[in-house]
């Protein structure tokens, strides 16, 4: 009986949690048999073009920075602000570049993050892209928002220490996708993985096709 009912035991039912991103549920093997995932998906000629075109879209729109007035809202190049979100968001990237890069992300995982640099005072400095597939949206013992940023690698110049990396709510710029609870959003291609796991298994059939001199097996 040991041996069946480790064999049979139910599964545990998914609960919502904020500490397993949504993408994580949906990427994997598709009905076709192929393993739909950020890289792959990108590989397919459709998925990057619809990605880069949007992408460059958004980047190449003008970002000014309003206040409202009496006589309406005018442009205050002379905010903070101004020069982080219109030109140069930190010192390796263009304004072009860090747009262009959350939008990716957005299309790709559901969400875009960027880390808030600050000084002293509080004022901003700086902002920097994170990759979504390592942060993970949770709670602290207040019930406020928190993201917890792994980090095993030298991609981010502003985090010394290894491991997972605790930001709190003021210090990301989370721009989520479409979402259940408008705080995780869900991955396009994780929700449409079976198209694009068809499209993936046809390409890998004509190139096996022609690679046979056009003579079909058996």
């Amino acid at each position: 009986m040991g041996i069946f009912t480790g064999l049979f035991k139910s599964r545990d039912k998914p609960t919502n949690s904020y500490d397993s991103p949504s993408y994580s549920y949906f990427f994997g093997r598709t009905n076709s048999g192929k393993r739909v995932n950020d890289r792959t998906a990108m590989q397919h000629t459709v998925v990057y073009a619809c990605v880069r075109v949007l992408s460059e879209a958004i980047a190449q729109l003008p970002l000014h920075v309003y206040q409202y007035t009496e006589n309406g809202k005018e442009r205050v190049p002379q905010h903070p602000l101004y020069f982080l979100l219109h030109d140069q968001p930190n010192p390796e990237m263009t304004s072009f570049v860090f747009r262009e890069t959350l939008m990716s992300h957005l299309l790709i995982y559901g969400n875009a993050y960027a880390q808030i640099i600050r000084n002293g005072r509080g004022d901003v400095l700086g902002l920097y892209p994170l990759m979504p597939d390592k942060v993970r949206v949770d709670r602290d013992q207040r019930n406020h928002l928190v993201y917890i940023y792994s980090r095993y690698d030298e991609a981010n110049p502003n985090l010394k220490q290894q491991g997972d990396i605790v930001l709190q709510a003021e210090d990301v710029l989370h721009i989520p996708g479409l979402g259940y609870d408008g705080l995780v959003g869900y991955s396009p291609i994780a929700l449409a993985k079976n198209a694009i796991g068809i499209s993936l298994a046809c390409e890998d059939y004509g190139s096996t096709f022609f690679a046979n001199g056009a003579s079909p097996s058996g």
